[in-house]
């Protein structure tokens, strides 16, 4: 984007030494920035284990999707249980999905479905939380303290940003389009907390905020900062800077690392995608934000989290999701998978796809469905998950596993696992109170490739 004076920001960053942009912070240029708070001591990672996987993308269908009229069809249910739709065969002999999902039919070879997921928070934000950190929201140093459940307990983005850090010009953690709810870095502080764009990537005015020097900073203004702060250090200011002064300064070079990373900015760069490929994905917003997820995978980014809500359909259950929610989510799924597998990333790239509950099997008197997390269904594939099998099974109705369940801890300790990333590991709290990064649970062997 062209500045003031005519001078592109690519003109700007050949104007000023690495040493000189480490110091915009203290100019004013990042006022406001949020990224050095986010980037504050992100710097220290964890040992870890061997990791099958590099990165999780994780879709949160925020709201519950009904997984008897998605993944766990029960043809042969009574009609107020089994609903309007047909189970299809998959490109997996013996394995039937619902019709609603054409596309993942053909690609089932490259995914697990697990039919035996169950927890007892039958809420939303509650069930999110206890999905998306696998402790439920009831911590009594906080609570005490009067302080908000989503702010104690460090999500699974905060958990894995820490644990792995940063791999290139990206934050480690993103949210997209918006935040995952309770999906913060809880009592591991700021540092840790997500780069959330809050921008939907289908919009055709999409911009990610923090990417660029503000166009009301000209270059005449920029270097005129840029001379008083020189004259700041040779009169000592710059090096009487120490301790925390020191650090802070590190975190503002990541940041402007990150507003002047050509690497950071075509990540982020849609429009510069080939048409042919946005349409692959589907002009709709789970469709741009899963290919945003392959190009920040890409430049190095650790966890992503696609926040896709109104799945909560008390309401026209069937016509909600055969008209608006299920196939934009199919052709998601189906883009996402295959192109990863096309460039050779899926077996490096663990992507999840759940919400926070299933839906009622006993159909209401609106034609809806209602909370149930007793019963879900959970999809995963890439980064060491076994390819085209289903694990676990519900009983005639989805009401309830009829083989072994599976709950929070378990899958997240198995996504941990497969990052590389000790479940076992102990933090303490700002009060001392020791919380590991799983409380529990068992890695699910039968998803294990």
């Amino acid at each position: 984007m062209k500045r003031q004076t005519g001078q592109t920001l690519e003109s700007l960053e050949a104007m000023l030494t690495r040493r000189r942009m480490l110091r915009v912070g203290g100019t004013g240029l990042l006022s406001g920035l949020s990224l050095p708070v986010m980037l504050q001591l992100q710097s220290q990672a964890a040992t870890i284990k061997p990791a099958r996987a590099k990165a999780c993308i994780f879709f949160m269908l925020e709201g519950g999707p009904s997984h008897i009229d998605m993944w766990d069809l029960k043809p042969g249910a009574p009609a107020e249980i089994r609903g309007p739709f047909r189970p299809i065969s998959t490109v997996v002999p013996g394995t039937q999905i619902s019709e609603l999902l054409p596309l993942s039919a053909g690609i089932a070879d490259k995914f697990t479905i697990l039919r035996s997921h169950s927890h007892a928070d039958n809420a939303h934000q509650t069930g999110r939380h206890w999905v998306l950190t696998g402790y439920p929201p009831s911590f009594a140093d906080g609570q005490a303290k009067g302080v908000p459940f989503n702010e104690l307990y460090p999500s699974i983005g905060s958990i894995v940003s820490r644990e792995l850090g940063p791999n290139g010009a990206v934050p480690p953690y993103v949210e997209i389009p918006n935040a995952l709810g309770p999906g913060g870095p809880g009592f591991y502080g700021a540092k840790y907390g997500p780069f959330t764009i809050d921008n939907d990537p289908v919009q055709a005015d999409f911009r990610v905020r923090d990417l660029d020097i503000p166009d009301s900073v000209s270059a005449e203004r920029f270097a005129r900062r840029q001379r008083l702060l020189l004259g700041a250090e040779q009169l000592g200011a710059g090096a009487a800077a120490t301790g925390r002064a020191e650090m802070l300064r590190s975190y503002y070079e990541k940041a402007v690392d990150l507003v002047t990373s050509p690497e950071a900015r075509r990540a982020f760069d849609l429009q510069s995608e080939d048409r042919s490929v946005r349409e692959r994905y589907g002009f709709s917003s789970i469709g741009q934000c899963a290919l945003m997820s392959r190009r920040l995978v890409e430049a190095g980014c650790r966890f992503i989290g696609i926040d896709h809500g109104s799945w909560d359909t008390h309401f026209d259950n069937f016509t909600s999701h055969e008209k608006t929610l299920v196939p934009p989510t199919d052709r998601a799924l189906f883009a996402l998978l295959s192109d990863l597998d096309e460039r050779g990333m899926l077996d490096e790239t663990l992507v999840v796809m759940m919400g926070e509950m299933g839906r009622t099997p006993r159909i209401n008197k609106d034609a809806g469905r209602d909370h149930w997390s007793q019963c879900q269904t959970v999809i995963l594939a890439g980064g060491g998950i076994r390819r085209g099998v289903v694990v676990g099974a519900s009983d005639e109705t989805a009401s309830y596993p009829m083989t072994q369940p599976y709950g929070v801890q378990d899958l997240l300790r198995t996504i941990f696992d497969l990052l590389g990333i000790d479940a076992d590991r102990v933090y303490q709290t700002p009060v001392g109170r020791p919380v590991p990064i799983v409380n529990g649970g068992h890695r699910i062997e039968e998803v294990l490739a």
